[in-house]
């Protein structure tokens, strides 16, 4: 038991916050879903900006929810692994604002994304389908349920369905790692041989690459969220810097 409380101990403030941030909120929506009181997925989850259930404090709190305890655990794991080594790096102020940059950042491509792909769909659909989905599909999306159709049924999962977790600021902390450690060798349960960070982050950005291209946007995965948060986090280190003493010129400009 005093092992594992030095172990909790030992993390860094911002990265132990965040932790227990998301724990507590998926604990939190659990209990009073269960209970039939409210879901918070549907509150605090990020709609698209044109949906009737879209809230602008959803950019912010769809960091902090997740869809399950399984998807939970595997962001937690990589924000506990990567998240407290390149706090120590950088700080806990630049930590923070890196973390928030990137998260930010995957939510405005993945909503620019479904911007083109709705655009994409109402092409082929008549005015009178799409006032159907707008009077209807935010009535089948409370339910869990949508259309088969995969005109009206994509049409109506871009904006009537939540995005959450914390999965673009995650993979901006992949990025980071790759760029401050390239050299490191992570050994991966997936994988049987070392791989450099380098080549891992690399390889990871190209499958999501493909994913998202490939038009996988409906296996309840937002790949371009993911990218965003490593795009936005490239940006953010060519402009501030690898090192945290870099950090000051960069405040100095904005």
């Amino acid at each position: 038991m005093n092992a594992r409380r030095q172990i909790f101990a030992n993390i860094p403030p911002a990265t132990k916050g965040l932790l227990i941030i998301n724990i507590v909120m998926l604990i939190i929506t659990e209990l009073l879903l269960r209970s039939n009181v409210v879901n918070l997925r549907w509150n605090l989850g990020l709609f698209y900006f044109d949906s009737d259930f879209f809230r602008p404090y959803q950019i912010i709190t769809h960091m902090f929810m997740h869809g399950d305890f399984m998807h939970l655990i595997f962001n937690m794991y990589a924000l506990w692994l990567f998240g407290q080594i390149i706090e120590r790096k950088w700080g806990t102020k630049r930590f923070l604002i890196y973390y928030f940059v990137t998260g930010l950042g995957a939510a405005a491509l993945h909503t620019l994304v479904n911007y083109f792909q709705l655009n994409s769909i109402t092409e082929n659909m008549s005015p009178e389908q799409i006032q159907f989905v707008i009077e209807n599909g935010g009535k089948q999306a409370i339910k869990g349920l949508n259309w088969v159709d995969p005109q009206i049924g994509g049409y109506n999962a871009i904006l009537n369905f939540p995005t959450v977790g914390a999965s673009g600021a995650v993979m901006g902390l992949l990025l980071a790692f790759g760029m401050l450690f390239p050299n490191v060798e992570l050994r991966l349960m997936f994988i049987p041989i070392p791989i450099k960070a380098k080549y891992f982050v690399m390889g990871y950005a190209a499958i999501e690459l493909f994913l998202g291209v490939g038009n996988f946007q409906w296996d309840n995965i937002a790949h371009y969220a993911h990218l965003g948060g490593m795009l936005f986090g490239l940006i953010f280190i060519k402009l501030w810097g690898k090192d945290s003493s870099s950090g000051g010129n960069f405040y100095q400009q904005y």
